[in-house]
This record gives C-alpha cells, structure tokens and sequence, in this order.
C-alpha cells in the first residue's frame, strides 16, 4: 500500500459487523482509515452490535458526515490507497453506479474509481433483482470489485465470528494488507 490510507463506507445495509471488524482490523494493521458512516448505517450499527455513533467512529482514524461534501476525501488529490464499502446497500450501489455523487459517501466512491484506485463493496441484499445485477455489472466496468461477504466453509468454522473473520481477511488481502490472514483451502 502506498499511502495506508483506507477509506471505509459503512450503510445501512445488515451486516455492521464487517464494517466494524474492516476497522478494527485496519487499525491493527498500522493503517489510517477514514470512515463515513450513512444515518441508516449508524442506526444498524446500534442495532446490530450496540454501538452508538461515538463508539463507531472511535475504530477510525478520522470520521465524516455523509453531508460533509467538502471534506478531503471528496477529492483526489487527497491520497487514499483504496475504499471499502462494508456493507454496502442497493441504495449506495446505485448512487455509486449512477455517479450520482449526492453525499460524502458516494462521492468519495466516485473519486476512487476516477483516480483508478481500488474500490471494493461488500453488497447484501438477496435475493437480487436486474437492477441491482445491472448496478453490479456497471460497477465491475468501472474498475470496482463487487464482494459480496458470502461464507466459506472450507476450514470449518465453529462460529459467526470466524465466518465473519475470515470474510474480513479476505478483503484485506484484496487490499494488499500484508498482515492479512485468511484461511486456505488445502482441497478435500
């Protein structure tokens, strides 16, 4: 990574769990993250894990209003290595899709795929229907990875916490975190 800077989008899509253990993992790591976090995103962080705004954004090295259109990750000449979108909802896939560009969240998306660097969402949703299939397809076409957080099972896991993990380990490794860890599968 050149910068290790990592800008991380969380939604309100179900799934908190890999935004947060994207940040926590990025900060064991040594890496510097930005996080932007959207009301719904917020509001399922508390659901989901019990967390309020505070705690969420205290995983991160910086953290944003998804209003905050003028704040430096909205720009390109502001160096980030990538951005993570865990989880990313049908809503932000759209807008992301569409270059719509219409808060913080998408816009800083847009800014890295027209800086050509890595892009990665972490959709949930199913089942899917053509339009999110299409969003998907142009998103791919845009220099994006489309990741959804589907388990393996291949090394056994015993909990939601190792699926969760090894998930998590897997984006990192797209990443090019060095310290990365997933699992290998050493065939049947």
């Amino acid at each position: 990574m050149r910068s290790n800077k990592v800008v991380v989008g969380l939604t309100g899509a179900s799934g908190a769990v890999y935004g947060v253990r994207l940040l926590e993992r990025l900060r064991a790591a040594g890496r510097e993250t930005h996080l932007v976090a959207s009301a719904a995103g917020i509001l399922n962080v508390h659901h989901e894990l019990g967390l309020d705004r505070h705690a969420l954004e205290a995983l991160a090295s910086k953290a944003y209003s998804p209003a905050d259109i003028g704040a430096a990750i909205a720009s390109g000449s502001f160096a980030t290595d990538a951005m993570v979108i865990a989880p990313c909802s049908m809503k932000t896939l759209a807008s992301v899709a569409h270059g719509l560009s219409d808060n913080l969240l998408s816009r800083a998306a847009d800014v890295t795929l027209k800086e050509r660097r890595r892009l990665i969402l972490m959709v949930r949703e199913t089942p899917l229907n053509l339009a999110h299939l299409r969003n998907m397809t142009a998103v791919t076409e845009m220099g994006g990875v489309i990741f959804p957080p589907l388990p393996a099972f291949y090394h056994r896991p015993q909990s939601v916490d190792e699926l969760v993990n090894e998930t998590v380990e897997r984006v990192l490794a797209l990443l090019g975190v060095e310290e990365a860890k997933p699992q290998s599968w050493n065939g049947l």
